[in-house]
């Protein structure tokens, strides 16, 4: 069994901006990843499984919602706790952090910010200990970047819904409890529902074959005439406001996960370099090698500042859509970047599972697509950002179907 040696670039001396309570939060997660995660995660990976064993434990640690409020059995914490949670988590494996960045911030928050107090008494204590577990029902077959157009639907049946539609793409589907459903209604409004497993007509068909994220659980969420009890609506929402602000929560937490796929393979090429010899010296002497673990040491100190100073602002409650998209989208591009240069520092290893480095490279190759893609989250830096202006923006000289992408992610949240 291979130990698990990592140790965190802090060439800015970032640790210095954390407090003391964030350091022991960053530190007892890394411990727990090292002795929990680290040596069976390639074993899961290459088996195509998730260890779903691990569920308690990452209750346990507190991963489920730690931002949320502790009168509902979270955590409590602030933003960049939450943060460094899923980037310890993340430098183990993305689907990992996946899974608890879906329960905590599309399937906890929603319910927290719109759903009643008696939904809040029911599910959220047991959300947060891993006990229940959720999902996000948004993308569909049809409609990705473009939720608005989302065909799922309910009516109005008397004393409950029916729910028909379906949804794909969905972490977390195949063993989930509970998904929040996001559905038009009988006048086209978008609306949430808690649906439960159970329910007739509910089914999470597990989506096979994949090549990125493979010990994370993928699947399908797929209503044929649900029948969802009228309690279920989640009450204080409506439009796409809803959805995107989950998205807007999990993003943030997308972009500090990316910072830890790449540190890792950062450290792991960094380890490589000192101890493979060629020429009759380690491969780290040469000027060449030298460059790309500088330019990564350097990519990563940008997005780890980039990443403290948007959880400031997010604990003031002043992070924007914009800036949270920039975020994510830079910071799973380096992460791309760093994955590639680390495989190249390894050689041939680099594409076995004795080291992490191809995993995380193809696990990226799906987080730069999920929770918004490359392009759309571009899209929303240019619309958005004070120091473009809007008629003269590149960015902004879109067709009308794509304008209506942007306005839906960031202006039209009714």
């Amino acid at each position: 069994m291979k130990t698990d040696r990592f140790q965190h670039p802090d060439h800015y001396l970032i640790d210095e901006l954390l407090t003391e309570e964030h350091r022991l939060i960053r530190d007892s997660v890394r411990e727990w990843v090292k002795r929990e995660l680290s040596p069976i995660i390639e074993d899961y990976a290459q088996r195509a499984e998730f260890p779903r064993h691990i569920l308690r434990g990452l209750g346990e640690i507190g991963a489920f919602g730690p931002s949320l409020p502790s009168e509902y059995g979270c955590g409590g914490l602030d933003q960049i706790s939450y943060g460094l949670i899923m980037q310890e988590l993340e430098r183990c494996d993305s689907g990992i952090r996946s899974t608890a960045s879906v329960q905590g911030s599309l399937v906890m928050f929603p319910i927290y910010a719109y759903g009643s107090e008696e939904q809040k008494r029911r599910f959220l204590p047991k959300l947060a200990t891993g006990e229940l577990m959720g999902c996000f029902g948004l993308t569909e077959p049809d409609f990705g970047s473009n939720p608005g157009g989302m065909t799922t639907n309910y009516r109005d049946a008397g004393d409950h819904f029916v729910l028909n539609g379906a949804k794909m793409w969905i972490s977390n589907s195949p063993f989930a409890d509970i998904a929040i459903v996001w559905a038009k209604n009988e006048e086209g409004r978008i609306h949430g529902l808690i649906v439960e497993r159970g329910m007739e007509g509910f089914t999470t068909p597990e989506t096979h074959n994949k090549w990125s994220l493979r010990a994370s659980a993928t699947g399908e969420l797929v209503f044929d005439e649900v029948k969802v009890p009228k309690s279920n609506l989640l009450p204080g929402v409506s439009g796409l406001k809803g959805p995107m602000s989950c998205l807007d929560s999990a993003r943030y937490g997308i972009a500090w996960g990316a910072v830890g796929a790449a540190m890792d393979c950062y450290d792991s090429a960094l380890n490589y370099a000192k101890e493979r010899i060629q020429f009759d010296k380690p491969i780290a002497a040469f000027q060449l090698t030298q460059k790309k673990l500088a330019e990564m040491v350097t990519e990563i100190t940008k997005a780890q500042l980039m990443n403290w100073r948007l959880g400031v602002l997010k604990n003031e409650g002043r992070a924007t859509t914009a800036q949270i998209s920039m975020a994510k989208r830079n910071n799973v591009e380096i992460a791309l970047r760093i994955a590639r240069e680390a495989r190249q520092i390894h050689g041939g290893m680099g594409i076995t599972g004795e080291y992490p480095i191809m995993r995380h490279m193809m696990n990226l190759e799906s987080v730069v697509t999920y929770e918004g893609t490359h392009d759309i989250h571009l899209l929303i830096t240019g619309w958005t950002s004070p120091a473009l202006p809007l008629s003269g923006s590149p960015y902004c000289r879109f067709n009308p179907g794509i304008r209506s992408v942007v306005e839906l992610r960031c202006t039209v949240f009714e």
